[in-house]
């Protein structure tokens, strides 16, 4: 996978809320660009992205059946981004704790109902440019 597209209600906004959280957006042709670790995050108008892929638009509402991860480098770094995020207009789901598997996350969702897990995973190294390389879970 290379990149991840968001179908936003209002670029502009959602351009916004992303670059309060310390990203920086790159608009292009209606879109903006983020660079994410290994991975580019898109933002599109919500009905262009339903009519690009050929279905109808639908309302932002309820769990979708998506989330989407970030992992950060220290319990502290999940903190300040909850903080941000907050501050931004996103919406706190699952306050910031220990897991049931045994690291540090929380939950959110971005102005237009995406819902994001951020957490803390020491099992899961981030590398210089924030991409990680998965465990082999074969030999756990």
């Amino acid at each position: 996978m290379t990149l991840v597209t968001l179908g936003v209600s209002d670029l502009a906004c959602a351009k916004s809320f992303y670059e309060a959280l310390g990203w920086r957006g790159q608009e292009v042709e209606e879109t903006v660009f983020f660079q994410a670790g290994g991975l580019g995050l898109v933002l599109w108008g919500r009905g262009k992205l339903a009519k690009d892929c050929g279905r109808e638009p639908a309302p932002a509402a309820g769990c979708d059946g998506i989330a989407l991860a970030h992992n950060v480098r220290s319990e502290a770094e999940v903190d300040a981004l909850l903080t941000a995020v907050e501050q931004a207009g996103g919406t706190v789901t699952k306050p910031a704790a220990i897991n049931a598997i045994g690291f540090y996350s929380s939950a959110f969702i971005d102005p237009d109902g995406h819902a994001w897990e951020i957490a803390h995973n020491p099992g899961v190294p981030l590398a210089a440019d924030g991409s990680i390389t998965p465990p082999d879970f074969g030999s756990l």
